[in-house]
């Protein structure tokens, strides 16, 4: 049985094109597999740690894709990535192999790369680690991509009142932090 979710892409926008944008992925079930807070500092076990290389290695794959702030949690990550524009030369483009990756595309990657190395050190093959899903923002501006890169800073410090801490009753309430967050 296949099951319709619902999508939370815009309609109509062009996930290849430059821009900046807000990633977060969460673990399957939440499970705080990558690591633990201690004192407000997240300390990153053997997966928490792939996750970081797979994360940092992600330009040596996607040649558009800069990479700005990037935290491990324990059961999720958030990070901006940022896809530059198409280098050309002169008026025409550069003739290129390589083609554009789309956002979707890049997380996926990202996800299929972290899965097979924890799965791996796990001695879990094909086990799923990460939810199908993940939550992306389009950063709009200047101040959008301020706030943003202070979460991300901060996440771990605001671990106790982290929406997705199975120890907060507020778990699970993720999108509605991040659009609290910019309103002000």
């Amino acid at each position: 049985m296949t099951r319709n979710r619902r999508s939370v892409r815009l309609k109509e926008y062009d996930y290849a094109q430059a821009g900046a944008y807000f990633v977060t992925t969460c673990t399957r079930n939440r499970e705080c597999l990558l690591g633990e807070i201690v004192e407000g500092q997240m300390v990153l076990n053997d997966a928490g740690q792939l996750v970081r290389e797979v994360w940092n290695g992600l330009m040596d794959h996607y040649r558009h894709v800069a990479l700005d702030e990037f935290v491990v949690m324990p059961n999720h990550t958030h990070g901006i990535i940022v896809l530059t524009a198409m280098v050309g030369a002169g008026f025409k483009p550069a003739p290129t192999t390589t083609r554009r990756h789309a956002l979707p595309e890049i997380v996926r990657g990202f996800k299929t790369f972290s899965s097979r190395r924890i799965n791996e050190i796990r001695h879990t093959p094909g086990t799923p680690v990460w939810q199908r899903n993940y939550f992306e923002r389009v950063i709009r501006n200047d101040t959008e991509m301020r706030h943003l890169r202070e979460y991300i800073v901060n996440n771990p410090a605001k671990w106790d009142l982290d929406r997705e801490n199975p120890g907060n009753p507020m778990a699970g309430k993720y999108e509605s932090e991040i659009a609290e967050m910019l309103a002000k």
